[in-house]
């Protein structure tokens, strides 16, 4: 062991570096069982990594309380503080914006579009790709659009499966692409990188997944309608939309416009927040009661917005904290070396190979933890630890991390979203009661731009397409530094 590596250790285990990563392996032991059985939660994977916290406690050599000492000082670690925060400030904005009614501003918009068939599924993937990138929620992205652009579009010939496939694209595109998005955060902050700059050097990956996707969804989205569905449906689902609700581009513009001007993320998202605050009661799409109410006959107390916004992120908020906490615990017990170790000897000096093994890291651990952010809170250390030996740009280790996170989040039958939007369809089939079921396993295959981003990103790690460096003073290098090596 070199000197850094002893200055770093400061716990032992029993079972040496393997003792220091029970923690995060009892984690993912949980979350992949309770995924399994189809009994995943936020609430569920908390309880997970604490259970995972206190079990190694019993592995570790170093005096109790010197462990007890080191959980607070990986609890207080900077990168899970600065995502908790801009969490909460996103999570504020992506409700007021639905209060104000954007998503069915973007179904009317659908609606009135005159487009049938694969058309119809075409423009439902690049509508829901427009709302998830302006709230910057996914999983809200799946439900919504499930609840009102599916019936629609059944209606008007699109094929089930494709269509639901769509919806989820569109959800993979904003969160991979948002400024706002939980994942974009978590990359960015885990990456010491700032959302913006990350956001501008991914978009290429976005649209090289997008354009293809586009395409595919209008030549094979068709279907041949639907045996007993009601005429009415579609002017019922109009009837519900509004189109002043495409007001709220407005703030989504704002807080984009400030965030690449070089605006922090938290002041970016504040204006956009007070620009929307005003927007919704002039636009007549909610009232000020809609975003903060006092109510003593609710549990809460504090309804609204605001209050949903937070209260949506707590749950998060404290498993991001233990995550973090839990990946200390491996930095100061040895792990990380010793993986990273281990890793070298495969990788040798070849930039190529430590991407491909980034990619495999995050999509291995997405592919096992049903949601993605707890995923990429994971995978993050070990994308961090690799890629800085070869001093890759913080960008480019945050747009690998986040878009094979947001890609494969939302393939799987397991995964969370995919179990999301499946319910919504079955809540919207007792009101519709023509409209086909859709089953996570028959859409696997057709989530076209999660599977292409997938591939896309594999692409630029064999093939070196957008690598940079990080110069001494952040900046990024097309060549490698020499003291990278």
């Amino acid at each position: 062991m070199n000197d850094a590596e002893a200055s770093e250790k400061s716990l032992d285990f029993r079972l040496g570096p393997l003792g220091a990563a029970i923690p995060l392996i009892f984690f993912v032991i949980w979350a992949v069982t309770t995924s399994m059985l189809q009994l995943s939660s936020e609430l569920g994977l908390v309880i997970g990594i604490l259970m995972g916290i206190t079990l190694g406690l019993f592995f570790c050599r170093s005096a109790w309380q010197k462990y007890a000492e080191t959980l607070f000082e990986g609890m207080t670690q900077p990168v899970g503080v600065v995502a908790i925060i801009a969490w909460f400030y996103a999570g504020v904005f992506a409700q007021v914006l639905q209060v104000g009614g954007l998503v069915e501003g973007l179904v009317w918009l659908g609606g009135v579009s005159g487009a049938t068939g694969g058309v119809f599924v075409a423009l439902t993937f690049l509508l829901a790709a427009v709302f998830s990138t302006a709230v910057g929620t996914g999983y809200g992205t799946v439900v919504a659009f499930c609840t009102l652009m599916y019936p629609a579009g059944v209606m008007l010939n699109a094929d089930p499966v494709i269509l639901f496939g769509a919806i989820l694209s569109g959800a993979i595109f904003g969160d991979n692409l948002a400024p706002v998005s939980d994942t974009t955060i978590i990359s960015a902050s885990t990456q010491n990188a700032d959302a913006p700059g990350v956001v501008r050097s991914r978009l290429k990956y976005a649209v090289a997944a997008a354009i293809p996707t586009v395409i595919l969804f209008a030549i094979f989205g068709g279907g041949s309608g639907v045996e007993g569905a009601d005429a009415s449906a579609v002017a019922d689902i109009m009837n519900s939309t509004n189109p002043a609700g495409l007001g709220m581009l407005i703030p989504f513009a704002v807080v984009l416009a400030l965030a690449f001007s070089g605006q922090h993320l938290i002041s970016s998202l504040t204006w956009g927040i007070l620009v929307a605050v005003i927007l919704i009661p002039s636009i007549g799409t909610g009232a000020l009661t809609d975003i903060l109410a006092f109510d003593a006959s609710e549990p809460d107390v504090i309804t609204g917005a605001l209050a949903k916004g937070i209260d949506g992120y707590i749950n998060m908020a404290v498993l991001i904290m233990l995550i973090v906490t839990a990946a200390h615990l491996m930095r100061v017990g040895g792990t990380m070396n010793y993986v990273t170790k281990t890793l070298m000897n495969w990788i040798g000096n070849s930039v190529r190979r430590v991407e491909v093994a980034n990619w495999a890291i995050v999509g291995l651990l997405n592919s096992a933890i049903t949601i993605n952010t707890a995923a990429e809170i994971t995978a993050a250390p070990f994308v961090r630890d690799l890629g800085s030996r070869f001093r890759l740009h913080r960008y480019r280790l945050a747009n690998m991390l986040d878009a094979v996170t947001s890609a494969m989040g939302y393939i799987f039958p397991w995964g969370a979203p995919v179990l999301l939007g499946w319910s919504a369809i079955q809540t919207a089939q007792e009101q519709y009661g023509w409209l086909p079921i859709v089953s996570p396993t028959s859409v696997f295959p057709f989530v076209f731009d999660g599977w292409i981003l997938l591939f896309v990103m594999l692409f630029a790690a064999l093939t070196g397409w957008g690598r940079t460096y990080e110069g001494a003073d952040g900046s990024q290098m097309r060549e490698r530094p020499a003291t990278g090596a």
